[in-house]
């Protein structure tokens, strides 16, 4: 049920994190599934982006290989955030994005499997956040394609998906959220924030993978590793299908209908809190 809550969310500008953490509250007796079952279950919704976007990614990562020689030519060092190969660009521009989210989550490590962990910020950062890309999405120019992308977008769009680390804000939601703000296309803001996020999130995965095999705990509860592979299959098979739906539904319908969700969701989780039914932390 968890991978399939994974899969499911992932790609939507819903938060996944969020949605662990509650559908976890509520099937574990108010325990918290923790951060390290989180990002595992990350690993088979990234290789779903790996399968669905393998031509893409191929050209970049070819693209980027091959215009080497060009950032290192003449005896000097070129900006190579500056290329006119836009697939190369795009390369360099996913690792720079990637930084942020890296070097905030090593510093705020405690704080991302602990206190930012609570309920209560989670109902503030799912509505705070709908909010934000209802008004990206209405009043965004929508006109630039990833073509334009360059170095102060990517920066930006990197610091976008770093707020992620919060659970409510979301990955997907934090990222197009930005690229509709900036003016790009609901379409190309989706597709960067895919990309984007693939080598983010399975760093991070596997990074909570070795640290659950030496034997090193987030405070979540134990989940098992058969338990765990099964939430992550579920998860890869279930984000597949979820990202050719979304793309279809953002390039004609939209973010309204995950706005509305997402207020939804943050009242039904404030209701369940002030009832007891929920615990704010685990």
């Amino acid at each position: 049920m968890l991978g399939i809550v994974q899969g499911l969310t992932e790609f939507l500008p819903v938060s996944s994190s969020a949605h662990l953490r509650i559908v976890g509250a509520l099937m574990l007796d108010g325990q918290d599934v923790g951060a390290t079952f989180t990002a595992i279950t990350q690993i088979g919704t990234e290789l779903a982006v790996l399968i669905y976007f393998r031509h893409t990614i191929a050209q970049v990562v070819r693209r980027w290989i091959a215009t080497l020689p060009e950032v290192r030519a003449g005896g000097r060092w070129n900006n190579p955030l500056r290329l006119a190969d836009a697939d190369a660009r795009m390369g360099w521009l996913i690792i720079v994005g990637s930084l942020p989210i890296v070097v905030l989550g090593v510093l705020f490590q405690d704080a991302i499997e602990g206190a930012l962990r609570d309920l209560r910020f989670t109902v503030f950062t799912l509505a705070f956040f709908a909010l934000l890309l209802w008004a990206a999405d209405r009043w965004g120019r929508q006109l630039k394609t990833l073509k334009a992308l360059d170095g102060r977008d990517g920066v930006a769009f990197g610091f976008a998906q770093a707020m992620a680390l919060i659970p409510g804000v979301s990955r997907s939601g934090g990222t197009i959220t930005a690229g509709l703000a900036m003016g790009y296309t609901r379409e190309a803001a989706a597709r960067y924030s895919f990309l984007l996020a693939v080598p983010a999130v399975l760093g991070s995965g596997l990074y909570q993978l070795a640290k659950a095999i030496g034997g090193h705990s987030d405070g979540g509860i134990v989940v098992s590793g058969g338990a765990t592979l099964l939430a992550t299959v579920a998860a890869f098979v279930v984000g597949f299908v979820v990202i050719i739906a979304f793309l279809k539904i953002v390039s004609s319908r939209g973010y309204l209908p995950f706005v509305i969700y997402r207020l939804v969701l943050a009242a039904v989780i404030g209701i369940l809190l002030m009832n007891g039914v929920l615990s704010p932390t685990a």
